[in-house]
């Protein structure tokens, strides 16, 4: 070999291997997931937005994940083992997903996937605003449940008792029945609130349940709703009247109706957080973000089976009819 095409190969050589070692020196972010639930579809289409962003897991991010199996009492501690590894930014949804988070730092940029007002909690200045470390999408969950009210009267106008399903001990509970009081009184319905504990027994639950007259049931959006399909369905088995709850209830628990937020795209959405957060920005500049995709469920084997028509009209708006 020629001296000068060994130089010039030895210098390529040589600043290939100054690239790598500083490619492999080089900290790859982590973003620490944690969530009630096992992971599922959602979980899935935030990792591809966030590839669409150009974060692609083990390239140059890293996605610690950790699920609480339906078991919200164990976020605190997920929470808290994140921020010890050193996670960039941590992401989580639900009421009990964010104050976990919350306890666990008020340093670490976080991201809430869908969750409540966090203003009316004290943990955002504003939503344009938040001036601390947590933004992400919210949607208000006690009034989303007082327009489930309505929805499930424009189905079944002869309701005077409704049971209102919510999870014990849940702060937001009395919000959500004093939203849906107003609407309730408009309709002359009379709102019966249900509380079982989760987890818990099933046979309990079901007592509680069986225990409360009632010609129609909403189901609220605690989280151990919304992940606890057979749960639900084993309820509104019970019940055996119309019901409306979150659509992926609708979906996969049997209620007659669904309407809501669309999780898929708000988990989506996360991903645009994050990626601004691993860009630089401070989180308590990033405006909260409210969704602007709404979901209707109908659910035709459950309206068959309580001998109810519903509307072709409303079929046809309905993003999904299960038949």
């Amino acid at each position: 070999m020629e001296r000068r095409a060994f130089i010039t190969f030895s210098g390529g050589a040589l600043a290939w291997a100054t690239v790598a070692r500083a490619q492999q020196g080089k900290r790859i972010p982590r973003v620490g997931l944690f969530l009630p639930p096992p992971r599922n579809s959602e979980v899935d289409a935030f990792l591809v937005a966030l590839r669409g962003l150009g974060w692609v897991e083990g390239e140059n991010v890293h996605v610690e994940y950790r699920d609480a199996d339906g078991d919200d009492n164990r976020l605190p501690a997920l929470a808290a083992e994140l921020v010890a590894l050193g996670v960039d930014v941590l992401v989580t949804a639900t009421f009990p997903g964010i104050l976990a988070a919350h306890r666990a730092t008020t340093t670490v940029p976080t991201v809430m996937i869908v969750g409540p007002d966090l203003v009316t909690l004290g943990l955002a200045a504003s939503m344009a605003h938040p001036g601390g470390n947590t933004t992400g999408q919210t949607f208000f969950l006690t009034e989303l449940a007082a327009k489930r009210l309505e929805v499930l009267a424009s189905i079944a106008p002869s309701m005077t008792r409704v049971g209102v399903l919510m999870q014990r001990g849940n702060p937001l509970n009395n919000g959500t029945i004093s939203a849906m009081a107003t609407a309730a009184s408009a309709m002359k319905v009379e709102l019966r609130p249900i509380e079982v504990g989760i987890p818990g027994d099933l046979d309990d639950a079901l007592a509680i349940v069986g225990s409360t007259a009632m010609d129609g049931l909403v189901v609220t959006d605690a989280n151990a709703f919304v992940t606890n399909s057979s749960l639900v369905a084993a309820i509104v088995d019970k019940c055996r009247v119309p019901s409306i709850a979150a659509p992926v209830v609708a979906s996969r628990a049997g209620a007659l109706l669904g309407y809501g937020v669309d999780f898929t795209a708000m988990f989506r959405g996360a991903a645009v957080f994050v990626d601004k957060i691993l860009k630089g920005a401070n989180p308590a500049n990033i405006p909260i973000e409210q969704p602007t995709l709404f979901r209707t469920v109908i659910n035709l084997k459950t309206a068959k089976t309580l001998g109810l028509e519903i509307p072709q009209s409303m079929q046809v708006r309905a993003d999904e009819v299960i038949e």
